[in-house]
């Protein structure tokens, strides 16, 4: 089963809420400094600049939504090969 990577750009997010509201499996607003990251049960790397995750190919769609929502295009998906 196919695996794939989202990558947050915590510089250009803009802290609005969108992807969390569109996908909380994978996203939520970090306590730490407002912004978007992936939830820790998927977080790979997490600092105040980046947040990388690795997901379950069922979980795609869910994520393609969030990355979708994104004002600023912060949120990448890369399948894993």
């Amino acid at each position: 089963m196919a695996k794939y990577r989202v990558i947050v750009d915590r510089v250009a997010c803009l802290g609005c809420g969108a992807a969390p509201a569109a996908c909380p499996e994978i996203f939520e607003l970090g306590d730490d400094n407002g912004k978007n990251r992936v939830v820790a049960k998927y977080s790979v790397q997490t600092t105040n600049d980046i947040s990388i995750g690795e997901i379950p190919e069922e979980l795609y769609e869910c994520a393609k939504s969030g990355a979708d929502v994104c004002p600023v295009g912060a949120i990448r998906i890369e399948k894993i090969e």
